[in-house]
């Protein structure tokens, strides 16, 4: 089995010492795609380069908390790596999009980083859930907006027309 196209999960293998070296590739494939050296991903993740080395190649098994601070290296979810090494079910229908915007060659690292950071804040803000009912703060579709005057004040009260008591 080759690797996956960057920004794909790789399917798990029930066999477990297949799954190790898929996680390794995987790992790697990650590591390539954001170019980074197997040292730079070591120092970045805190563990040593050959232990990264020996993940990599599917000889050593690492911990849930090795695997986060890979993923954290890495800018990925660590649940994706947990889904990769076979701890976690795969979700439904929910792709890693700060994954994939991560793979993307046609971006430049840094506007990478900016649409990743503005599409978790977006994330973030919708899971907290809205605080007066709506979705988005915006009044609901066909409320009319209020108007305002030029210089920004709402306008003023105009009277009502007075019926003539003239015969």
């Amino acid at each position: 089995m080759g690797p996956a196209p960057a920004g794909t999960l790789s399917p798990v293998s029930a066999d477990p010492s297949e799954r190790w070296n898929d996680l390794g590739a995987f790992i790697r494939e990650q590591r390539n795609s954001a170019r980074l050296s197997l040292r730079r991903l070591s120092e970045l993740a805190g563990i040593s380069n050959p232990y990264l080395s020996q993940i990599e190649r599917g000889l050593r098994r690492p911990s849930a908390e090795i695997l986060q601070q890979i993923a954290k290296a890495l800018r990925i979810s660590a649940e994706t790596l947990y889904v990769q090494a076979g701890i976690l079910d795969p979700p439904e229908g929910s792709p890693d999009l700060a994954r994939l915007i991560l793979a993307d060659p046609h971006m430049s690292e840094e506007q990478k980083q900016v649409l990743v950071r503005i599409y978790l804040s977006f994330r973030h803000e919708n899971d907290r859930g809205p605080i007066d009912g709506s979705s988005n703060g915006a009044p609901p579709v066909g409320t009319p907006a209020p108007s305002t005057s030029s210089n920004g004040a709402p306008p003023a009260a105009t009277p009502a027309p007075v019926a003539s008591t003239e015969p």
